[in-house]
């Protein structure tokens, strides 16, 4: 599968601007499993805004 960045953009819920991943999924992914955390698309737009991309921050979000 080819990946189409532009949509990719559109989708995305990450607030962070400077980020160089942006639309690049597979980069994104990889680089916050590395960093044992889960993306932006992961987490709704209240927790995405604390940047708290841990998988902590996550399991409180989804208990809620």
């Amino acid at each position: 599968m080819e990946c189409n960045i532009e949509n990719n953009k559109a989708a995305c819920n990450c607030t962070y601007e400077p980020c160089p991943r942006k639309g690049k999924c597979c980069l994104c992914l990889r680089y916050h499993r590395d960093n044992g955390e889960l993306p932006a698309c992961f987490f709704n737009a209240q927790y995405e805004k604390t940047y708290d991309r841990s998988i902590a921050n996550f399991i409180r979000m989804i208990s809620k």
